[in-house]
């Protein structure tokens, strides 16, 4: 190797663990996986997220409150306790719609159709009071066919979105 790519490589080492250092330094936790966790908070727990739309699937309340637990879980250092966390999630489902999002030309019949779920969070930082909100959440997907041929994965993925959207809300202020 030449001495300019060492070099190189050496000053490249020496920014990333000056950034490194900085981050530490400045008391938020900061990870690679897209959020901000505030000094001193260890804990959290996601209430059970009671499905109150007018639209009933058996077990989105189960698939998304799960979601929720596994979206912190992977993508912070945060350990989930049953109850009193440093930060609670909770709330219900509001909203289960299925529309159509476009009509097929010549005709009066859907060429795609639109599951939509709304949630309404209540977040709790018992360590950063001023970061606490109660807002709804809704993400929705766009398919072609029967419903019931792919309404499993639709929810897997809108509860993937949805999951997302609230761990950057609380986390990332997004």
């Amino acid at each position: 190797m030449s001495a300019h790519i060492k070099m190189g490589k050496r000053i490249g080492y020496f920014v990333f663990l000056s950034a490194i250092l900085f981050i530490q330094g400045c008391g938020i936790k900061y990870g690679f996986t897209g959020g901000s966790i505030p000094e001193g908070m260890k804990t959290y727990t996601v209430e059970f997220f009671e499905n109150t739309a007018p639209i009933v699937y058996p077990t989105l309340s189960q698939s998304f409150t799960e979601a929720l637990k596994e979206r912190i879980r992977s993508q912070s250092s945060l350990s989930q306790v049953t109850n009193d966390g440093d930060a609670i999630f909770e709330g219900r489902i509001t909203g289960y719609s299925i529309t159509p999002a476009a009509v097929e030309a010549g005709t009066d019949r859907a060429a795609l159709t639109r599951l939509s779920i709304t949630v309404n969070v209540k977040y709790t930082n018992n360590i950063k009071p001023d970061d606490n909100f109660e807002q709804p959440f809704t993400r929705f997907k766009d398919f072609s066919g029967a419903i019931s041929a792919q309404e499993e994965s639709l929810i897997r993925d809108i509860n993937q979105m949805l999951t997302e959207d609230i761990y950057n809300r609380a986390f990332a202020n997004w």
